[in-house]
């Protein structure tokens, strides 16, 4: 509730003054402070609409005229005449009770109501007899109105000045010297007022007295005064009063008739008098809040000129005929929609014109808004906030105020006020989506755009205005701008480079929506970026190996059967889903019909049979497809020899003839005594504590490949059961015709169903058998580059003429099915 005041402060002031004369210095009279009257909204207010006679200077807080003030036309006749209004002054709100008494000056000249007086005397009338004659008006009161009568030097008749009960005065003509209607039939008097102001003004009236005869009585009236109440509003033609007076004489000498002696101007506009029977009817509107009593005089003369005069006062009653005004006297509108509760956002003063319990007015609104009317001073009410005000629900208000006075019936009015709420910033921006998936295909252009976020923010104009920005991260290391941008009007994201699936796959960055008020509010939202494999990697050949001029050479068994397990190609590709779905195909082979490949799998088995006639030496040419749109595609060769042992390759045969076998055979036995010597317990001591670890079945050929790290493409990973190979695929290194490097290893493998139950071997085997298998690998690694055994010239040490040889085999592995493959390896000396 704002602070309030409430003090009265009268001045006195003459009437008929200039516009803009000082009245007085309220702000210095009400100990103000004159520089804060301007921000105040110092004013002057009146009821009604009546008009404003004042004002006051802000700069200087005097109180002036407005407009010309004439005390008679405001108060007619009464004595005190003032003016009332209210000094008001906001922040915090303040009431003044200003009453300016209004200073009467001599500003009106004594009139009489008639131009002329007739006077009928006669001519028996003694001297001393005494004629009324009625007195002049001065519109001014006090000292300014009428204070002395004199009449024109005559012989026959004196004036007599009395005051009456009333305050009046009673002026009468007497007689001091007899009329003689023969001698003179008329007399011409001019009689002068003059009232009491400085100037003095005056007066005159001509009386005609006409000498007549006898008429010794004068009309009487019934009441001294009449005085009577009138409704406001009355119908015309109303009834008012009757006055009645009453001649003692006869004929024409008693006939009365009456008249208005005296009445205001705006009386006579408003009342008729039938000057036959005395009546007083309305005939003009009655209004209480115009006027509230209503004074005249009537005389009452006979027909001899004999008169008397009563008194008629009308007082007007009130009726509840005006409805309560609603004012608004200030409004803050629009209110900040963080506005405390009780704040105060207007002033409403309400206005009845109507008197007692017609003018008590009671102010209300309705009850379906944050807003409710606090009574302050007299019929001011100030209107506050009853709740917390949210823009984004709702932006205006139609508070409509009705008042309701207390009459019979009670009258009452209403007044729309529209009040706008201002926007703060209270609201963060909020996106459409919890979180965003963003989809790109691998090899996009940069700058190209992935996606679209978007934020909304209820509030107005820059307060819901929304930024986008990335929040900074990194991604791979590498900071988030260099892979994404966005637009921060309208929020795409942009990718800033070419992305590869195969180095990145997804990653997340977060979006920042913040809007532009003060202080700015944000929020943000996690953009998932998925990129989709393309089909732009080959397939890549694991095994065999592409790489060198010398081709990985398998050793097939002559008693090989249909569907027996004798190579796979294995292969992967850097691509995901469908892009990396492999088939194998057979695109050339020596014989076609003898050797087919499993499209999925890439093991190599034959179609049927071995035979005799079949050749030896079998090349074939492997394709492996992805599945990709457009498919790439990569091809290797494997060279097959069918054969159970070396010895019955031809090459082989006949170099076992050689002149320098027998040499090699000597160099063969120092070499294997000698190292056997060093190595023998070591190794034995070794190959005790992996065969004690091994419980199961060793295989010596199932079908898998074991792939060193050499093979494997850069981010390659075996996974069991989901990548390219399967876990059951597990080889270590073998030994080729081609390399001179390699061991003999067995097999590992955990697969034992690979082969049937006759190919496998059994779980240990004699110490001779290991010892035996340890010395021909060791001599074979010492005599690498003997023509016989490597099939490689000693020069070039690549293949010979006759190519590659057929692989080694150990006498107990002459019948024991397949043969695993041979490849180099570096990793195991």
């Amino acid at each position: 509730m704002a602070h309030t005041a409430y003090g009265d402060v009268s001045y006195s002031f003459p009437e008929e003054m200039k516009r803009g004369s000082v009245i007085g210095n309220i702000a210095k009279d009400l100990g103000l402070d004159v520089s804060r009257l301007s921000s105040r909204k110092a004013r002057i207010d009146t009821e009604g609409n009546r008009k404003r006679y004042c004002d006051i200077n802000l700069n200087t807080g005097e109180l002036t005229v407005a407009e010309r003030i004439d005390r008679e036309g405001l108060c007619n006749e009464r004595i005190s005449c003032a003016l009332n209004f209210e000094f008001v002054l906001e922040h915090p709100l303040e009431i003044h009770h200003v009453t300016i008494q209004i200073q009467d000056i001599n500003d009106n000249t004594p009139t009489f109501p008639k131009d002329t007086i007739k006077l009928e005397i006669s001519e028996i009338s003694s001297k001393g007899a005494r004629f009324r004659v009625n007195e002049a008006h001065d519109a001014d009161i006090g000292n300014n109105g009428v204070q002395s009568y004199s009449i024109e030097k005559n012989d026959n008749f004196l004036l007599s000045v009395s005051t009456k009960a009333d305050g009046g005065k009673n002026i009468e003509l007497v007689l001091d010297k007899e009329l003689d209607h023969e001698q003179q039939k008329e007399v011409t008097l001019i009689l002068t007022a003059v009232d009491g102001g400085t100037p003095p003004r005056s007066g005159t009236v001509a009386i005609h007295v006409t000498v007549l005869d006898a008429n010794d009585n004068a009309p009487v009236f019934s009441q001294a005064v009449y005085k009577v109440s009138l409704p406001e509003n009355s119908p015309l033609e109303t009834v008012v009063v009757t006055v009645s007076a009453t001649d003692a004489d006869e004929g024409q000498n008693g006939e009365v008739t009456y008249e208005f002696s005296r009445i205001s101007g705006i009386a006579k506009e408003l009342f008729v008098l039938n000057e036959n029977s005395g009546e007083i009817k309305v005939k003009g509107p009655i209004d209480f809040e115009e006027e509230v009593i209503y004074e005249m005089l009537i005389e009452g003369k006979d027909g001899a000129g004999l008169s008397s005069d009563t008194k008629i006062i009308i007082e007007v009653t009130d009726v509840n005929d005006n409805s309560p005004i609603i004012v608004i006297k200030s409004l803050n509108s629009p209110v900040p929609e963080n506005a405390l509760t009780g704040t105060e956002v207007g002033i409403i003063n309400v206005q009845d014109r109507d008197s007692e319990n017609n003018g008590q007015v009671l102010c209300s609104i309705q009850q379906n808004v944050p807003f409710k009317l606090v009574p302050s001073i007299k019929n001011y009410y100030s209107l506050v906030t009853t709740g917390e005000l949210d823009r984004e629900l709702l932006s205006d208000y139609n508070i409509t105020i009705t008042a309701t006075d207390e009459g019979s019936p009670p009258l009452s009015s209403t007044k729309n006020i529209h009040l706008t709420v201002a926007d703060v910033n209270d609201n963060p921006p909020v996106f459409e989506q919890q979180n965003y998936r963003a989809h790109v295909q691998e090899n996009n252009k940069p700058g190209s755009s992935i996606c679209s976020v978007s934020a909304t923010d209820p509030d107005w104009r820059q307060n819901g205005t929304v930024v986008y920005s990335l929040l900074s991260s990194d991604v791979n290391g590498a900071p988030v701008s260099s892979y994404l941008s966005i637009n921060g009007d309208t929020g795409v994201i942009h990718a800033v480079r070419s992305f590869d699936y195969e180095q990145l796959k997804s990653f997340n960055v977060l979006v920042l929506a913040r809007d532009n008020g003060s202080p700015p509010l944000s929020s943000n939202v996690t953009v998932s970026v998925f990129i989709s494999d393309e089909n732009d990697n080959s397939p890549q050949i694991l095994y065999p190996s592409p790489e060198g001029n010398s081709f990985m050479t398998e050793m097939v068994p002559k008693a090989a059967q249909a569907r027996s397990l004798v190579s796979k190609v294995i292969a992967v590709d850097a691509d995901s889903g469908q892009n990396a779905w492999l088939s194998y195909h057979i695109i050339k082979a020596t014989d076609p019909g003898l050797f087919t490949i499993g499209v999925h799998s890439g093991e190599i088995r034959t179609q049927r049979d071995i035979s005799e006639s079949d050749s030896m030496k079998q090349n074939l040419i492997v394709s492996v497809r992805d599945n990709g749109q457009p498919s790439l595609s990569a091809t290797c060769a494997l060279y097959l020899l069918i054969s159970d042992n070396l010895a019955e390759v031809p090459e082989l045969k006949d170099m076992s003839h050689d002149e320098s076998s027998s040499k090699l055979t000597f160099y063969l036995i120092i070499a294997l005594v000698s190292v056997s010597t060093f190595f023998l317990t070591f190794i034995i001591i070794i190959l005790a504590v992996r065969f004690c670890r091994r419980r199961k079945p060793r295989l010596l050929f199932d079908g898998a490949v074991a792939i060193p790290s050499a093979y494997l493409p850069p981010n390659y990973a075996d996974v069991e059961g989901a990548g390219t190979l399967r876990s059951a695929y597990n080889y270590d290194a073998y030994l080729t015709t081609g390399s001179r490097t390699s061991d003999f290893k067995f097999v590992r493998s955990y697969n034992e169903g690979t082969l049937t139950a006759d190919l496998t071997l059994k779980k240990t085997h004699p110490l001779w058998m290991i010892l035996k298998d340890l010395m021909l690998k060791l001599a074979i690694r010492f005599s690498k580059n003997h023509p016989l055994l490597t099939g490689v010239s000693p020069r070039t040490r690549g293949p010979g003429p006759a190519g590659p040889l057929p692989l080694l085999r150990l006498p107990w592995e002459q019948d024991r099915g397949p043969t695993p493959p041979l490849r180099p390896s570096s990793s195991r000396r």
